[in-house]
């Protein structure tokens, strides 16, 4: 009868769990999107590589400023209902593409990007945590990973769903319109489907704050500002967001730089796809039957290290596959930080994830570091060469080493803890 049961339970997740999956491959289409418009509308506009990465800036920015409210709107509303509305902002964040495109403002582009970046932070604090708390604790893990393959598998459809309206080597804004009416459309759908789909509403124990301080570290403590492996953790996560952002908006220029001109440009965003879903996989197999989430952050941290310096030194043809190569390091590395900054808390876990969602915002500032040092390093040349974005690819070496002195002992600092 048991085993009964437990085929019962897991029928029972299967349909939520394919509807949240849609959920992540939205966030994921959402991020590949700004991937694509980075070198479209440096183009359109004529814009600097720093200028560029604005596109990116203006998402990432929205988690930075609307993450600690998307804590309060999903305890005020549940997990479901935040769902719903965080459809219909990315969806009026699209839609503003299109007077963006007609009048040709790239300050509105902007404005649209940040209103579906909003929609995206709710989107991303409604559904991390209820894809954890929906089914049993020690598979959560697997199912994060498998989330994790539906969200960076659209990172690459999102630019090759848009390269069949717009010519990477002649950008006509007017192209935009039609996609981004069909993307509306689709989200509208999506927001309407997610109200009337079955998905449960579920809790994760002690999400109360009158039952969480079950920490005894945490008992003691009255700020969050107490808990410092956890203010490391939203910095290593921080530059995570960041370094795992950057492959996927600057990837297109690289390509051009390295191999000229070449056709299906947007095509050369599979290898980034490809580095992250491998990741993935070998996280559903490996960890932890044969490896920890923390010796594998240590591993990975090490391998996107090696990854920089090829990145850095190889020659052009081989240096563009190193990018493949720190894609796979970052694949583990969300699932990996998140757990070790947020334990212990107690009954500031509800803060300290907002926070952690926060941090996010790395997504937007890395990327536009990376623009700026690649102006910086073309000086008054016309167009950037490979020997300049390489140039700009030394801003992950450090925010590498961060994350893997945060695997090594930042994440084991307590202050005030009994020995």
């Amino acid at each position: 009868m048991s085993d009964l049961n437990q085929q019962a339970k897991k029928r029972t997740l299967l349909v939520p769990l394919i509807i949240v999956g849609i959920m992540f491959f939205v966030i994921g289409f959402g991020v590949g999107i700004s991937g694509f418009l980075t070198p479209a509308l440096k183009s359109a506009f004529s814009l600097t590589t720093a200028q560029s990465y604005l596109v990116t800036a203006a998402i990432f920015s929205a988690f930075v400023i609307f993450g600690r409210p998307s804590g309060w709107v999903i305890k005020k509303l549940g997990y479901k209902s935040s769902m719903v509305i965080a459809f219909f902002i990315m969806a009026m964040g699209m839609l503003l593409f299109v007077p963006s495109s007609r009048s040709v403002s790239f300050p509105l582009f902007l404005v649209a990007l940040f209103v579906g970046g909003i929609g995206n932070t709710l989107l991303q604090a409604a559904v991390n945590p209820y894809v954890t708390v929906i089914g049993p604790n020690e598979s959560a893990a697997m199912r994060m990973s498998l989330m994790g393959i539906m969200n960076k598998t659209a990172w690459w459809i999102a630019p090759l769903f848009l390269g069949l309206f717009i010519d990477l080597q002649k950008v006509e804004l007017n192209d935009v319109v039609l996609p981004f009416f069909i993307v509306t459309g689709i989200l509208v759908a999506l927001g309407i489907f997610a109200w009337f789909a079955p998905l449960p509403e579920v809790s994760a124990e002690g999400e109360n704050d009158e039952v969480a301080a079950t920490s005894a570290y945490a008992s003691g403590k009255t700020s969050i500002l107490q808990f410092p492996h956890l203010l490391l953790g939203v910095l290593a996560l921080f530059l995570y967001v960041g370094i795992e952002t950057l492959p996927m908006a600057s990837i297109i220029d690289f390509a051009r730089a390295s191999f000229g001109n070449a056709d299906n440009l947007e095509g050369y965003s599979k290898f980034v796809t490809i580095g992250l879903v491998a990741g993935y996989l070998f996280g559903v197999a490996a960890i932890p039957r044969y490896i920890s989430q923390t010796r594998a952050l240590i591993s990975f941290a090490v391998l996107g290290i090696i990854a920089t310096i090829l990145l850095v030194y190889l020659s052009p043809r081989f240096a563009f596959y190193a990018l493949l190569l720190a894609s796979f390091s970052n694949s583990l590395m969300w699932p990996a930080i998140w757990p070790l900054a947020i334990k212990d808390l107690g009954r500031f876990t509800k803060i300290g994830s907002s926070l952690l969602v926060m941090g996010i915002v790395g997504g937007g500032v890395i990327p536009y570091i990376f623009g700026a040092i690649v102006d910086a390093a073309r000086g008054t040349a016309v167009e950037a060469t490979v020997q300049h974005y390489q140039a700009g690819y030394w801003v992950m070496l450090p925010c590498y080493l961060f994350i893997l002195y945060f695997a090594v002992h930042g994440n084991t600092i307590r202050v005030g803890a009994k020995k």
